[in-house]
């Protein structure tokens, strides 16, 4: 059995995407996100730009965690203080080189809906919106989002509607890693418990697996890392992520 959880799978994972000397940005309600930049932080020999919607930028936090990623505790140490703007500029002027963004449905191509489940006038559900997501993802030069539900109902073939499309190279599940390849979602790896036919079952839209193998194992400083930020666990039952039911 492998040594990750379905939490550390996303976070390990998310974090695995920053790259040496960047500027990574993570937004609101972006818990896991947060970790993975904390992560980053501690496991990883190089150094890069942390900005967060609280206004921080490579916040030293003081004491625990907070559970919201737009807490005020995220300024703590900051270097300097961004407002919401100015995260919409840095885009704009090119300057953000990867920027954490949610989404409730994915389709193929890496378009994303934060609005709408049904139709737009007579919604199933109303959704929280773009956050800024719309002027974002075209400008920036690398988005990633991430899904705690690995299904066939977020990762799908036709969006309810289209809130943001542009620059989403990089989706993480429970299951796997899609990174964008020829202008669509191809599996990059996959969790070394989990099958190409157990993704297949389990996604909306066709994907290339000719590329994809088993994720490599999380290594010892990133699973110290993880374990030093939720020590009791709390982040991760509060994320409640789950593997799907798995074919025997």
């Amino acid at each position: 059995m492998t040594k990750y959880t379905p939490f550390s799978y996303i976070v390990i994972n998310l974090a695995r995407l920053i790259r040496p000397s960047e500027v990574t940005f993570s937004g609101v309600n972006s818990t896991l996100p947060m970790l993975a930049c904390l992560v980053a932080k501690r496991a990883y020999d190089f150094d890069f730009t942390w900005l967060n919607v609280a206004g921080g930028v490579d916040a030293e936090l003081a004491g625990p965690v907070p559970l919201s990623s737009g807490n005020a505790a995220l300024t703590a140490g900051s270097r300097s203080i961004f407002a919401n703007e100015d995260f919409y500029d840095l885009c704009t002027r090119g300057g953000m080189d990867l920027c954490f963004l949610g989404a409730s449905q994915i389709d193929g191509t890496g378009a994303t809906n934060n609005s709408v489940i049904g139709d737009w006038d007579s919604p199933k559900v109303r959704l929280p919106g773009g956050g800024g997501s719309a002027v974002m993802m075209p400008t920036l030069k690398r988005a990633a989002t991430w899904r705690t539900e690995h299904s066939t109902r977020t990762l799908v073939d036709t969006l309810f509607f289209q809130t943001a499309k542009g620059n989403l190279q990089s989706v993480v599940t429970p299951m796997c890693v899609f990174d964008k390849r020829d202008g669509r979602l191809a599996v990059a790896s996959h969790h070394p418990d989990v099958t190409l036919d157990d993704i297949r079952a389990a996604t909306g839209f066709e994907t290339d697996m000719s590329q994809a193998g088993p994720t490599p194992e999380p290594t010892a400083a990133e699973l110290a890392a993880l374990r030093a930020l939720d020590p009791d666990g709390t982040f991760e039952a509060d994320a409640a992520v789950r593997m799907p039911e798995l074919a025997a």
